[in-house]
């Protein structure tokens, strides 16, 4: 019995990765935070600065940063030395700590008029949006990492949550203070999150004697 011949069946459009460069990306090296923050603060752009410095410190996703909300973060008129945020993919809490830099530059953002009677940390400039969406802080990272020189297809939101971790992580070699942290519930998810291999694990266990 033979097969019919049957039309090929296209794409209507075209792969999302098409021309780009898949998977981890990178985290920020202490040089290229250094080299943000003082462009943002010679631009004396103050929500994107208080952005960038919490994106650091908080290492959370973009869908749990672009959500976080004044009460998240401020107390009594002052700016919170520890934060806690419900994390929307596992709706665990996960608290982080809020560094000397990052409270001051938020406590400068607060001072816009844009914040006035705002509930929203990074309140959207439309009507219809209470917040930045995840696709508008993507942009605002891309052009983060383009001002320095950087590929843009090399680094992405998840770049900010891992750039903390991954020096605590070279500093100390602690993946359980890393998991903590990042509020994973499996220490496979921290040791993949960091790209941990073979020869970190190695030179882990080489300066450890028992």
């Amino acid at each position: 019995m033979e097969t019919p011949n049957l039309p090929a069946i296209r794409a209507l459009r075209p792969a999302w990765n098409k021309g780009r460069i898949v998977g981890q990306k990178r985290p920020l090296k202490p040089q290229h935070v250094w080299a943000i923050r003082v462009r943002l603060e010679l631009s004396e752009n103050h929500r994107d600065l208080a952005l960038f410095n919490m994106a650091i410190d908080s290492k959370l996703r973009g869908c749990d940063l672009v959500k976080m909300k004044v009460v998240d973060v401020m107390a009594s008129g002052q700016i919170k030395e520890r934060a806690s945020v419900l994390q929307c993919k596992t709706q665990k809490p996960v608290r982080f700590e809020i560094s000397e830099g990052t409270r001051a530059s938020v406590e400068k953002w607060m001072e816009d008029e844009l914040m006035v009677g705002s509930e929203y940390l990074w309140p959207g400039r439309f009507h219809e949006r209470l917040h930045i969406s995840t696709r508008q802080y993507a942009r605002i990272v891309r052009d983060w990492v383009t001002s320095i020189g950087l590929d843009a297809s090399a680094y992405g939101t998840h770049s900010m949550g891992r750039t903390k971790v991954t020096q605590i992580y070279k500093k100390t070699g602690n993946l359980r203070a890393v998991q903590l942290l990042l509020g994973h519930t499996k220490m496979d998810s921290t040791v993949r999150y960091l790209g941990v291999e073979l020869e970190d694990a190695l030179a882990i266990a080489e300066a450890i004697e028992i």
